[in-house]
């Protein structure tokens, strides 16, 4: 009886955490949403020990951009898993494989090639955002579609990957895609993009942000994601934490959904940022897993598309998100 007393005691002297309190949510994400710059804007957020959630355009789909190489590293560490892969197997790069873009391999590579370890490989595309490292990992394991089949496998609806970022990036803005192989000049690159009639940038924006469903994600889908992951669902154990680590580790987004952070949280997480073409923005996103200092867990994912704010402006939109995330779940 005494053990029974002090239990129910210590129960009302604790008492439990709130619910998410959704209603604060709606409220407040209409202000936020009042003032995207034209854009749209696409919210999910699911409470990983309650289950409850909500969404903004929850269905619809909205360019990942390097949203993708979450996906991607969860393929690949699926490969690592099921032993077909090894983290510390070396790749070969060489200048030929070079993306566009952000990437830190191209920065590093003194001669015409370089061996960089599959486990690099990873955390070059899923912590540092490196375009390079995400497509010599997608050629690794058979290209974006074998992404996509290892998304269907899990029960994930919603999330697509259909083109390596050499494909993708010129598409956006009216090029051809490049071919395999063919070398990437960065000043030739540059100039490709400029010489684009203002025409043709604006309808292949406009197809990509409004009817072409490849590379997209709604962010019903990317919360099943997130949530899968951080229940071990996808990877094995440590091949989770080699996954989650990467994301809580990366530098990208600091203005973003890290930056709207209360005390004690911390984030994994994966940004997607898409280039400015007539004074539109392809996409400013960022997924990730927030761990309040009390313990709740959060799926959060934030898409922002065809905004005409500037990029500051953009990435408070993430920071208010996480805000209204934080105070509802008070």
């Amino acid at each position: 009886m005494r053990f029974l007393a002090a239990a129910i005691l210590f129960l009302i002297a604790v008492p439990a955490r709130a619910e998410f309190d959704a209603g604060l949510v709606e409220r407040k994400m209409g202000e936020v949403a009042a003032d995207i710059g034209g854009g749209r804007l696409g919210v999910g957020i699911l409470d990983l020990k309650s289950g409850q959630d909500w969404y903004l355009a929850g269905d619809e789909r909205f360019p990942m951009q390097s949203v993708f190489k979450a996906p991607l590293g969860v393929a690949v560490l699926r490969q690592v898993d099921r032993k077909k892969l090894g983290l510390e197997q070396t790749v070969t790069v060489t200048r030929r494989d070079i993306a566009m873009g952000w990437s830190p391999i191209a920065k590093e590579m003194a001669g015409d090639r370089k061996s960089v370890s599959v486990r690099d490989l990873v955390r070059g595309a899923v912590s540092l955002s490196d375009n390079t490292a995400a497509d010599v990992l997608m050629r690794l394991i058979g290209g974006p579609a074998a992404v996509t089949a290892a998304l269907m496998e899990s029960d994930i609806a919603g999330l697509r990957v259909d083109r390596y970022e050499r494909e993708l990036q010129p598409e956006v803005v009216g090029l051809p895609p490049y071919a395999p192989g063919v070398p990437i000049d960065p000043a030739a690159w540059k100039s490709a993009v400029a010489a684009v009639p203002e025409e043709r940038k604006a309808a292949a924006l406009q197809t990509y942000l409004s009817t072409d469903e490849r590379d997209t994600a709604t962010p019903k889908g990317a919360v099943t994601f997130l949530a899968k992951l951080e229940r071990g669902e996808l990877l094995g154990v440590d091949t989770t934490s080699l996954m989650l680590r990467a994301m809580t580790e990366s530098p990208t987004g600091a203005a973003r959904l890290k930056a709207g952070l209360p005390a004690g949280a911390r984030l994994a997480h994966k940004t997607g940022t898409g280039p400015d073409v007539l004074g539109l923005n392809a996409a400013t996103n960022d997924i990730g897993i927030v761990t309040l200092s009390g313990g709740a867990k959060f799926a959060i994912a934030v898409f922002l598309a065809g905004s005409a704010l500037p990029e500051a402006q953009r990435e408070a939109v993430h920071a208010r998100v996480m805000a209204i995330l934080a105070e509802a779940a008070r």
